[in-house]
C-alpha cells in the first residue's frame, strides 16, 4: 500500500522520516508547487501592488514570529514588540548612513543589538509574570520608542526627526534592493530562514525547555529547567527577529521615522496570533495574511461600492468609509478579534490542521 495516504495516518519506518519537514510525496508536491509559485509565478504576473501586499505580509510575518515564540511557545505575554522592530531598523540605518557598513552586516547587527535591548527588559520576567509581565513590556515601547528614539537616535548626525534613506543605499553586493521586486525577494529569503530556524529550534532541548515554562513554569523548575536562563533567551531570539524584521522594512521606506513603530503595531502583531492560531508557526503565516488582504480587500469593496451611483444613493455613507478607511481598518481588525475568540479561539491554523488530516485520512475521514 502506498505510504502517501493511509486511512491510519502516515507510516514511517525510520526516526529522521518522522521528523521530516515534508514527510509524504502529496506534501512535496504541494510545497514544490507553492515555492513555485512564491518565486517564479507571483512575480510573472508583474504586478507592482500585488507585490507590495506580499511584502507587507512577509513584513507582519517576520514582526510576528517573535510575538508568537514569547506568546505561542513560552507563555511570556508582550505588548511591546514594535520598540525591538524599531531597535533593528535604526540600527540597520545608522550602520548604513554613518559607518558605511554592508546592508547583510547592518542587518545582522540589528538582530544582535535587538536581541540584547529585548534581554534588557525581558528581565522582569524571571520575578513577576502575568498583568505586571504586560507592564513591562509596555515600558519598553514607551521608554525606547518615544524617549531613546525619538528624543536622542533620530537626531544622530543632526538629522532632526528621521533618517532618510535615498535610492541605493540598501545593497548586497551588486545587488540594489531599490523596488518593490527585489524587496520582494529579499522578504522571500527571510522569513523562510526565519521560519526554518524557529521550526528546528523548537525540536531542541531548548524549545521543549520552552514549551515547559509556558504549560507549567513551576513543574519545569522542579524538573530542572532553569527558567530563568529559558526565559531570557526566549526574550533574545524574539529580539533577534524582531531586529530582522525592522531592518527589512526599512527596504520598503523612503526614511526611517519612530512614526512607524508606534504602540499601535505592538497590539497588532498580537492579534495576527490570535487570529492566526496561538502556539503554532502556521498560525503566524494565517494570522498575517488574514491581517493584511482582509483590510485590502474590504478597501476594493469599498472602492467598487463608489463607483455605483444607485449603491452610494441607498449607503450615503460609503464614500466617507473610504475617505477614513483608517479607522474601518481599526474596527474591522478589533471585531475580527472578538469574533475569533468567540467562534475559532484555536485561530485559522486548528482549521488548517483539522482540513489537513481529513485529506490525509480520506475516505476514512470519520
Amino acid at each position: 500500500m502506498s505510504a502517501m495516504r493511509l486511512p491510519c495516518g502516515v507510516y514511517h519506518e525510520r526516526y529522521q522520516q518522522d521528523h521530516a519537514w515534508w514527510q509524504t510525496r502529496f506534501v512535496w508536491v504541494r510545497m514544490v508547487s507553492l515555492c513555485l509559485l512564491l518565486f517564479i509565478g507571483l512575480p510573472a504576473l508583474g504586478n507592482v501592488y500585488l507585490l507590495s501586499v506580499a511584502n507587507v505580509v512577509g513584513y507582519t510575518i517576520l514582526s510576528a514570529l517573535g510575538v508568537q515564540l514569547l506568546i505561542g511557545f513560552t507563555g511570556q505575554v508582550t505588548l511591546g514588540h514594535a520598540a525591538f522592530i524599531a531597535v533593528g531598523a535604526y540600527t540597520s540605518a545608522i550602520g548604513m548612513l554613518q559607518f558605511n557598513l554592508p546592508y547583510p552586516v547592518s542587518l545582522m547587527l540589528a538582530g544582535l543589538l535587538a536581541g540584547v535591548w529585548s534581554v534588557l527588559f525581558g528581565l522582569p520576567s524571571a520575578r513577576v509574570k502575568g498583568f505586571y509581565l504586560i507592564m513591562t513590556t509596555m515600558a519598553a515601547q514607551f521608554v525606547t520608542v518615544d524617549f531613546v528614539i525619538a528624543q536622542y537616535i533620530s537626531r544622530i548626525g543632526e538629522r532632526g526627526h528621521y533618517f532618510s534613506l535615498p535610492p541605493g543605499t540598501v545593497s548586497i553586493g551588486p545587488w540594489v534592493i531599490d523596488n518593490e521586486l527585489s524587496v520582494y525577494y529579499l522578504m522571500l529569503v527571510l522569513v523562510i530562514l526565519s521560519l526554518v530556524f524557529v521550526g528546528n529550534l523548537l525540536r531542541t532541548r531548548i524549545g521543549r525547555a520552552w514549551l515547559a515554562i509556558r504549560d507549567n513554569d513551576i513543574a519545569a523548575e522542579v524538573l530542572g529547567v532553569n527558567i530563568v536562563r529559558y526565559k531570557l533567551l526566549a526574550h533574545f531570539v524574539a529580539g533577534v527577529l524582531a531586529g530582522i524584521a525592522g531592518a527589512f522594512w526599512i527596504t520598503s521606506l523612503y526614511f526611517v521615522s519612530p512614526e512607524h513603530f508606534q504602540w499601535s503595531w505592538s497590539l497588532w502583531l498580537v492579534g495576527v496570533i490570535l487570529i492566526g492560531g496561538v502556539g503554532s508557526l502556521y498560525g503566524v503565516i494565517y494570522g498575517a495574511m488574514f491581517m493584511t488582504l482582509v483590510p485590502e480587500l474590504l478597501k476594493a469593496l469599498l472602492f467598487v461600492l463608489t463607483q455605483s451611483p444607485t449603491m452610494v444613493a441607498l449607503f450615503p455613507f460609503i464614500p466617507q468609509l473610504l475617505d477614513k478607511f483608517l479607522f474601518v481598518k481599526e474596527a474591522t481588525f478589533g471585531l475580527a478579534i472578538v469574533l475569533f475568540l468567540l467562534y475559532e479561539p484555536k485561530g485559522l491554523a486548528y482549521r488548517w490542521w483539522q482540513i489537513k488530516n481529513y485529506i490525509h485520512l480520506w475516505p476514512f475521514s470519520y
